[in-house]
């Protein structure tokens, strides 16, 4: 008998800090998926499958990264959901299973950078449907990596985008 969580919610976590730079700078660098390497623990590198036009990225566009833990090494398609320069950079994995948000505000002394990330009720479905009765461990193994890369993945952000400012 295999478990499929169907109506489980979805799970949440983020994390903030402030950055000393302007929310313009901070979005020019998460969004810009191809140095989402540079920051990640587990992202080593994201391709977009079109580059984004003179606007930069917009919903709808498709962008491909590759993820390696020391388990294993893997690649998802990915698709920005909102693009809102110097204020909100959000992506769907897959077809909607996890959703990542950057989002900005401005603060004194420069920008709140909060990250989030959703397991969206889907991913928890197709979790179930591909682990079964690991679908559980396999979600919470998933969850607790956000957790522990979240404050090192702005840490690094933080650090980045100031000794850009200079």
């Amino acid at each position: 008998m295999t478990s499929r969580p169907t109506s489980a919610p979805a799970r949440t976590h983020s994390a903030s800090t402030v950055v000393a730079a302007t929310p313009a700078a901070v979005y020019a660098l998460v969004s810009d998926v191809t140095r989402t390497g540079e920051h990640s623990d587990v992202v080593v590198g994201c391709w977009w499958d079109a580059p984004p036009g003179p606007q930069g990225p917009q919903p709808g566009d498709r962008f491909t990264g590759r993820n390696q833990t020391p388990e294993r090494t893997w690649e998802t398609r990915c698709t920005v959901e909102e693009a809102v320069p110097g204020r909100r950079f959000s992506w769907l994995v897959g077809e909607g299973l996890v959703r990542w948000t950057y989002e900005l505000e401005p603060v004194e002394g420069g920008t709140r950078l909060t990250e989030r990330w959703e397991f969206l009720e889907d991913g928890i479905r197709v979790f179930g449907e591909r682990y079964g009765e690991r679908a559980g461990a396999e979600v919470e193994q998933r969850t607790q990596a956000a957790h522990r890369g979240m404050p090192r993945t702005l840490e690094a952000l933080r650090t980045a985008l100031e000794q850009q400012a200079g």
